[in-house]
């Protein structure tokens, strides 16, 4: 990558009210957590991934479908290309 083309990096932005605000490239996002506190009140989270917003149950399931195996690697799928489909 030369100079021009950077990966933004993600910040934590912190306001003097105590809201807590995670962004990369401009947009609320995290991966490890929730991505907006308001006012520091940790009841009150919201949960987003490029500037989208989820529920939590929706932001663990996309955290969740990151990781892993690739499918050419996972058993139960290869078996099944043995079998013919």
């Amino acid at each position: 990558m030369s100079n021009k083309e950077k990966w933004p990096k993600p910040k934590k932005l912190t306001t003097p009210e105590g809201t807590i605000a995670h962004y990369w490239d401009g947009k609320l996002h995290n991966w490890d957590g929730p991505a907006l506190i308001p006012e520091g009140v940790y009841r009150h989270r919201e949960y987003y991934l490029y500037g989208l917003k989820y529920t939590e149950e929706e932001w663990k399931e996309a955290k969740r479908n990151t990781t892993g195996l690739p499918w050419y690697k996972n058993p139960a799928i290869r078996e099944s290309a043995r079998q013919g489909g």
